[in-house]
């Protein structure tokens, strides 16, 4: 083997084989006089960079200046693009010539081999703080919620489930405004997530649900004339404003047993909000809806 060989083995080894021990090496030979691998160049590239938090790293090989790999290799024409995984070949990707096809044959390639993306190291990472996040907002600290919240979203910019704590939480410290402005300034494809629905309806709820200032007054005040609507509608906005889910759910069904379609079914829609911004798959939010099937069907 010539020195020129060894450099060439070296390179391979340092550029391909190496970053091969736990990522997706997409190897593309080429050459400089080659018309078709011009054309597949920026498709290689354009995906590649779109699949690099899943692990997938490009790697290029003139043929005309290293031909000893290019013979190990046993290239006969080019383009041609493999797929290497660990130090071994796992696919031949030659045949993809569209990004569309190149994407299908990256994902069904990844869904087979044990490479730890980016995107699923920062889940890892953020997992607990997002739980800590969401225990601190259950727990009525709102402002707290709020800065933890806050730092995840640094560390995740794109991540829904922060910015839909960020959110709620912002909702809970009566940070309307700040919150409106967040949503406003999401990505349109992060806006439909079904997380940033919920903190969506965290908002609607908060506009809706007006803090009373003098709660026991109200609530001695609905408990003297039970039949005033009203009353009794202000006062479940009253305790959702305060925080008591509880009181509002009771207050709400309540109403519901006693008039259906009192307002235009004004207490089953805020009734079906509140459970919204609690979680649909949230046992309390099960209990309650059995509680509200029982009215409406029992």
């Amino acid at each position: 083997m010539s020195a020129a060989e060894r450099e060439a083995v070296e390179s391979f080894r340092r550029d391909v084989v190496e970053p091969s021990m736990t990522k997706l090496v997409i190897i593309d030979f080429w050459a400089e006089w080659c018309g078709p691998c011009k054309a597949l160049t920026p498709i290689l590239e354009k995906v590649s960079a779109a699949y690099a938090d899943k692990g997938v790293v490009l790697a290029k090989v003139d043929t005309d200046k290293n031909q000893f790999i290019a013979g190990q290799f046993q290239i006969k024409s080019i383009p041609t693009v493999y797929a290497m995984f660990q130090g071994q070949l796992v696919a031949d990707l030659t045949s993809a010539r569209t990004e569309s096809q190149l994407r299908a044959m990256l994902d069904q390639i990844l869904k087979q081999l044990p490479i730890e993306s980016e995107e699923a190291s920062l889940d890892a990472e953020i997992e607990p703080l997002l739980a800590m996040g969401e225990q601190v907002l259950a727990e009525g600290d709102a402002e707290r919620a709020v800065s933890i919240f806050a730092q995840i979203v640094e560390m995740a910019p794109e991540h829904p489930g922060a910015l839909a704590g960020h959110i709620r939480a912002l909702v809970a410290a009566h940070r309307v405004d700040e919150a409106d402005a967040a949503i406003a300034a999401l990505p349109e494809a992060i806006a439909k997530s079904p997380e940033i629905e919920r903190a969506k309806a965290a908002l609607t709820l908060a506009r809706d649900a007006k803090p009373v200032d003098d709660l026991a007054a109200l609530a001695a005040e609905v408990a003297a004339n039970p039949h005033d609507m009203d009353k009794r509608f202000e006062l479940a906005g009253g305790q959702m404003a305060a925080g008591d889910r509880e009181a509002a759910a009771a207050t709400l069904l309540a109403m519901i047993a006693e008039d259906k379609a009192w307002n235009d079914a004004a207490a089953r829609t805020q009734l079906l909000k509140l459970f919204e911004v609690v979680g649909l798959e949230d046992p309390w939010v099960s209990a309650q809806r059995r509680k509200l099937s029982a009215i409406l069907f029992g």
